[in-house]
C-alpha cells in the first residue's frame, strides 16, 4: 500500500512539471506574437543612420539591445498606465537618448506628448 501512495505521488509530480513546463512554453510563444506583431505594426523602414552591414555588430548584441529597448519602452507605457506620467516620460527619453534610431522613436515620442498632457500644471 506505501508503494502505491509513493508511485501516485510521484507521477503526481511528474504530471505537475509537465503541465508547468507546457504553460510556460505557450507563454513565451504567445508573448513572441505578440512582440512581432508589434514590431510588425511599427514598420520595416530602416533608418538612415543604421550601420552597415560590414559594419554591424553580431547578432547576440542586437538581440540584447532589441531586449534592452523592449523592456524601457514597456517600462515606459506601464508607468503611463499607472498614472506615473513624470516617470514615464522619463523612461522614453532614456529610450530615446541610448537608442535614437530604434524602431521604437516614433511611438515613444507620441507616447511622451501624451504624457505631458497629463502631468500636473504647475502653480
Amino acid at each position: 500500500m506505501f508503494w502505491l501512495v509513493v508511485v501516485v505521488f510521484a507521477a503526481v509530480l511528474v504530471g505537475l512539471v509537465w503541465y508547468i513546463r507546457r504553460k510556460a512554453e505557450e507563454r513565451r510563444f504567445a508573448e513572441e506574437a505578440r512582440v512581432a506583431a508589434f514590431v510588425s505594426r511599427l514598420g520595416a523602414a530602416v533608418p538612415p543612420s543604421a550601420p552597415s552591414p560590414a559594419t554591424a555588430q553580431p547578432l547576440s548584441s542586437l538581440s540584447n539591445d532589441i531586449a534592452q529597448q523592449k523592456l524601457l519602452f514597456e517600462s515606459a507605457y506601464k508607468a503611463g498606465e499607472a498614472d506615473e506620467p513624470a516617470l514615464a516620460i522619463q523612461l522614453y527619453a532614456r529610450l530615446l537618448a541610448r537608442y535614437p534610431a530604434t524602431t521604437f522613436a516614433d511611438p515613444a515620442r507620441e507616447a511622451v506628448e501624451a504624457q505631458k498632457k497629463k502631468l500636473p500644471k504647475a502653480r
